[in-house]
Parts: structure tokens; sequence; C-alpha cells
């Protein structure tokens, strides 16, 4: 699950800077437009579970805050100066390329990262940008446009342009591919190319 959200998050990227270009998304999160899979079919509608704001979103932000504290007393243990995690559990680590670099981080990194939990939804959608009016068609019609050519299993996202939680959808099959590939100028990125020649 934490590889698909990795992937998720390295598509939401991409996504936010395809829609909001150079001016800023807003925010520390992204919204998602989901392209990528771990090769298995989502259940159901692909829909993310709703209920932001009620005693269940708070027992789990409670539990991730917690959570992230006990990740980060990790790290300290481990020789590593982590601030606390704040009021969303996210944790400043700063520089992540200097920390990628830093022998004392890889190894606590190794130690720690089991107790360093998933991102709940309610979290996603605190973080998540305010989507514009079009930024939210956009997605809607590129969500459209994967279930009409290919992936009938791609997430609907929610009524604020963005997808939530741990979405899953089979990206493997030839008719995905194709329809990642005829999607993809609606969102801005380059439709695939073969391989190069040399």
């Amino acid at each position: 699950m934490r590889t698909n959200r990795m992937l998720l998050a390295a598509a939401a990227a991409v996504t936010a800077f395809a829609l909001t270009g150079c001016g800023g998304g807003g925010g520390d999160g992204a919204g998602k437009i989901p392209t990528a899979g771990d090769g298995t079919s989502s259940t159901g509608t692909g829909k993310a579970t709703k209920g932001s704001g009620d005693a269940g979103g708070k027992d789990e932000v409670a539990a991730y805050v917690e959570a992230k504290r006990a990740y980060v007393k990790c790290l300290r243990e481990n020789h590593i100066d982590a601030p606390d995690p704040d009021a969303n559990g996210q944790v400043d680590l700063g520089d992540a390329g200097a920390l990628k670099k830093n022998p004392d981080f890889i190894k606590a990194s190794e130690k720690c990262g089991p107790l360093n939990p998933p991102v709940p939804a309610e979290i996603e959608r605190r973080l998540a940008p305010k989507l514009t009016p079009e930024q939210i068609k956009t997605q809607f019609a590129y969500a459209d446009c994967m279930q009409k050519n290919g992936a009938p299993d791609f997430p609907d996202p929610e009524p604020d342009g963005n997808v939530y939680g741990d979405v899953q959808w089979d990206s493997t099959t030839a008719a995905a591919k194709q329809a990642a590939r005829t999607c993809a100028p609606l969102i801005g990125d380059p439709v695939e190319q073969g391989p190069g020649k040399g």
C-alpha cells in the first residue's frame, strides 16, 4: 500500500504542476489524478471513502499524529534531530537531498521506517490544494476520458476535484495504457513516445 501511495504522490506532483503551471498549487499536498497503480484492480467504483470531519476522521487523525510522534521519537533515538509533528502530523525534516546523503539518517530511516504511518484520507483532505473550477473540470474530464477509453476502474475525483485515500486501479492492461496515452493531453502530459533510436 505504501508503494501505491508513493506512486500516487509522484503522480500528484506532476498533475499539480500541469494544472497550476508556475503559480504554486497552495498547501503542502497536491490534487491527485492517479496515473499509476500497483497492478491490482480497485473494488467497486474506485471512489474514496467519504466522511471527512466525522468522529471517525478525528480519531484517525489523532491516531496518525500519535504514530508520527513515535516515529519522531525513534529518529531522535537514532541521532536525528527531528522536530515534533504539527497538528496534521507533518514533520519538517529539512533538505531531503541532504538527508539522502546522511548515513545517520539512512540508518535511522531503515530502523524507524516501519513506525512511519501512511497518511490518512482526512489529512490528505486538509492538505489538498483548493482547485479552481477549471482545474476541477479538468480532473473530472480526465477521469471520464480514462474510464471511457479502457480504464473503467479509474477513480472519480471528489467534488473538490481531488482524489483521496488508498486509490488502486489496474494500470497494467494494454487498454489502460492506451487510455493513459489518449487522455494525457487533457492534463498537459506529453503523449508517451516509443523507445528512441541511437
